[in-house]
């Protein structure tokens, strides 16, 4: 994730903007005057803005910095929380129980944080009744409704009918 800055003898600039260690802006010095007055204080020169003009360098402890942008890295990541898509399939002439069963089964989905992607599978000639589709994700979405809400709408793609369920809490 860390993208390489260039550092030290890497930076081939003529003239960089300077910036000490304490974040106080310097001026404008050359390639070669900014290099060895971050030597002088044994810390590396580090471009940190390539496409200003003139290019920002920064005197500062690089293997530091490195580490510490891992480490706010790693707290990012766990922070983060990764949400599942999990799918749910129905068909045009669905019983009631059957229809119960498979909204238990999301449910049990949602309540987990998951989000739930329901799909309705036209075959041969069901395809003329898209109406009837509708009203059985009507149905299926009344049946969760305590559970999770709609985060898109009933739509055909193809021989499809696909909703999306978000949890409530969420």
């Amino acid at each position: 994730m860390i993208k390489e800055l260039e550092i030290n003898e890497a930076i081939r600039d003529r003239e960089v903007r300077l910036i000490d260690t304490d974040g106080q802006q310097l001026g404008i010095f050359s390639g070669k005057k900014a290099l060895e007055m971050a030597m002088e204080k044994r810390l590396d020169l580090v471009k940190i803005a390539p496409q200003a003009k003139p290019p920002v360098c920064k005197i500062m402890d690089y293997g530091k910095y490195k580490f510490e942008q891992s480490k706010k890295e790693k707290e990012a990541k766990k922070k983060q929380k990764v949400i599942n898509v999990k799918e749910v399939r129905l068909g045009l002439n669905i019983e009631e129980h059957d229809l119960g069963v498979k909204a238990n089964q999301a449910i049990k989905f949602l309540s987990k944080g998951d989000k739930v992607k329901v799909t309705l599978r036209f075959k041969g000639r069901e395809m003329g009744y898209t109406k009837l589709g509708f009203d059985v994700m009507e149905k299926f979405s009344a049946l969760i409704s305590e559970a999770g809400t709609i985060e898109k709408k009933p739509n055909l793609e193809g021989r499809n009918m696909i909703m999306f369920l978000a949890p409530k809490n969420a």
